[in-house]
């Protein structure tokens, strides 16, 4: 920095400039206005004015080399600003970019890139599209003009985020063993137990081909649908998916998925823990080889009678973990006071059962939590049966699993056997009371050998796979898919699960003290003001969490203004991870 002065008809004006760059050309910009010389001689004291300067200049020297310069700006409610100047930033994308390159997925990019020998870049159009997903999720074209709010600027287009989703979808097998491979190098993984569940996505189109294809859409919707298989590991990150048609059986979905985990990320013994859904024999049996395990759901209508008969009985075999006494928990149903004495505890009794070939153990459970859980929901559907037959028995038509017109009975018929003039409707006690029965009660079949206890906890985690599902069907926008191109569709996911399993690391560090939309909304609103060649002042509100993000990232923008140079420092030290 250095001296300036202007003269005018009746006074000199002293400036405090310095050398910039911009727009590859060297020129100067003002750094303080200091007036004339009286305004000089007011700051100096008894200081002489030149001495004074040359201290002050020497001063802001050291501190702009030091990075402790305080900002003097000047606005005018007379100066519009500049058209089409962006003037504010994202750099919440930060942390999410800490963790891609400590995962180093920008090297996997190099090596896609080396193969292909294409000229765009592939790191930033990939690392682009996961910021943006979790940020600001929208479509391909919509995300080049979002990815204009990150500090650092896109250099690639929308045609070339095109050509990036063919290559993208070509290389997903690859991209999942290496990031599975850098991943072990990031944080030790609890890859001994997987959890794997499959889900579906449907298009805002009618036509049916290639993986859009009709099925079973989880969300009742009359659309082409893609199916996803997810498989977690034991801490909730993931670890490996696939895209299949539409009209695929979910229950083999698992194998193929499971065998590239075995070929491509080298790990063959693991324990899959499944819901009923995916629990076929043929399942189980490839998972009770070469040292893999098996826990999955049990739906007791499905077993055999005296199996079902067995696990109803309330009054012989039912333990508690970790003690051998034997108890009749039969009491539990309706007394009070050993409802609450027992509230926090589960019992159990188990067998060993082998059926065409395959021995497995079957464990069933008793909880009055969840029998309490239970019975509130059937007293809540009881009720809304009851306002149908009394209000709307005209919406009373097909029953679905679960709906509450379960438990309707219809009569179409007279005592004396003739067919009615209009149907009657009524509660069916007969049902209500069967259902009532499985009160409290859960089953889940496995090969393991481990005490109950740490079986039910290992399957008590299966709801992080569909809080996964839900986080990329809400806040990740995954759906509707409006791609139409087999190659675009897998790339969009590949994308999705990018964003997952880096958004999850990111949820680890902070310990999951907040929720997914306070994470998310925190980072969309870590903004900041830029002042030309000066830095970044931050218009975001400083919070907790906020607190908390620098502390585990190790560095920080939560100060009055983080000048160029600071902030392309904490850029380079994330990129060269």
């Amino acid at each position: 920095m250095r001296l300036k002065t202007t003269e005018s008809k009746n006074f000199k004006f002293y400036y405090i400039i310095k050398d910039i760059n911009k727009n590859g050309k060297r020129t100067t910009m003002i750094v303080e206005r200091l007036g004339t010389l009286d305004n000089i001689k007011l700051r100096a004291g008894a200081i002489n004015p030149n001495v004074w300067l040359k201290e002050y200049i020497c001063k802001l020297n050291i501190e702009e080399k030091e990075n402790k310069r305080k900002l003097i700006k000047i606005y005018s409610p007379f100066k519009q600003i500049n058209i089409n100047k962006q003037k504010t930033f994202n750099g919440g994308y930060l942390f999410l970019q800490d963790i891609y390159y400590n995962l180093e997925l920008n090297k996997i990019c190099d090596e896609i890139t080396n193969k292909y020998q294409f000229k765009y870049d592939l790191n930033s159009i990939l690392s682009n599209l996961i910021y943006s997903r979790i940020i600001y999720p929208s479509s391909k074209l919509k995300t080049v003009e979002l990815s204009k709010n990150f500090i650092e600027q896109p250099n690639f287009e929308y045609q070339h985020v095109l050509r990036a989703l063919e290559v993208i979808s070509n290389e997903t097998d690859f991209i999942q063993a290496e990031l599975y491979k850098n991943s072990l190098k990031y944080a030790k993984r609890n890859d001994k137990i997987l959890f794997y569940d499959c889900t579906n996505y449907y298009f805002e189109i009618e036509q049916e081909n290639g993986l859009k294809q009709y099925g079973i859409s989880k969300e009742n919707k009359p659309s082409p649908i893609v199916q996803m298989g997810l498989f977690l590991d034991g801490d909730g990150i993931p670890l490996a998916f696939d895209i299949t048609p539409g009209n695929t059986n979910e229950q083999v979905t698992l194998r193929p998925l499971e065998e590239k985990i075995i070929n491509d990320f080298n790990n063959s013994k693991f324990v899959v823990c499944t819901d009923a859904g995916l629990a076929s024999k043929s399942n189980r049996k490839f998972n009770n080889t070469n040292n893999r395990r098996f826990i999955t759901t049990q739906p007791l209508k499905k077993l055999k009678t005296f199996l079902k008969d067995w696990s109803l009985d309330l009054h012989k075999e039912w333990k508690l973990p970790g003690s051998d006494k034997i108890f009749d928990i039969s009491k539990l149903r309706n007394d009070e006071e050993l409802i609450k004495l027992y509230e926090d505890k589960f019992f159990y009794k188990e067998r060993w059962i082998k059926e065409d070939g395959l021995e497995q153990r079957l464990i069933i459970t008793y909880s009055v939590k969840y029998q309490e859980y239970q019975k509130q929901i059937r007293e809540t559907q009881i009720n809304r049966a009851l306002k149908l037959i009394e209000k709307n028995p005209q919406k009373i038509g097909k029953v679905r699993d679960n709906d509450p017109k379960r438990f309707i009975n219809t009569t179409t018929t007279t005592i004396e056997g003739e067919v009615a003039a209009e149907n009657y409707y009524s509660l069916d006690v007969n049902k209500i009371n069967n259902k009532a029965k499985f009160d409290g009660l859960y089953a889940v079949c496995t090969n393991l050998e481990d005490p109950v206890d740490e079986i039910i906890k290992i399957n008590k985690r299966r709801w992080e796979i569909e809080e996964s599902f839900r986080i990329m069907k809400s806040e990740f926008k995954a759906r509707p898919v409006y791609l139409s191109r087999d190659d675009r569709i897998k790339a969009h996911f590949t994308t999705c699960f990018l964003a997952l399993v880096i958004y999850r690391y990111l949820e680890s560090k902070l310990d999951s003290k907040f929720t997914v939309s306070e994470i998310i909304e925190i980072l969309k609103n870590m903004n900041f003001l830029y002042e030309d060649h000066e830095g970044y002042i931050p218009i975001y509100k400083r919070t907790n969490l906020t607190d908390l993000l620098h502390q585990k990232f190790d560095f920080r923008t939560d100060y009055e203004i983080i000048s160029e140079k600071s902030f392309k420092k904490i850029i380079t030290q994330i990129n060269k991870q």
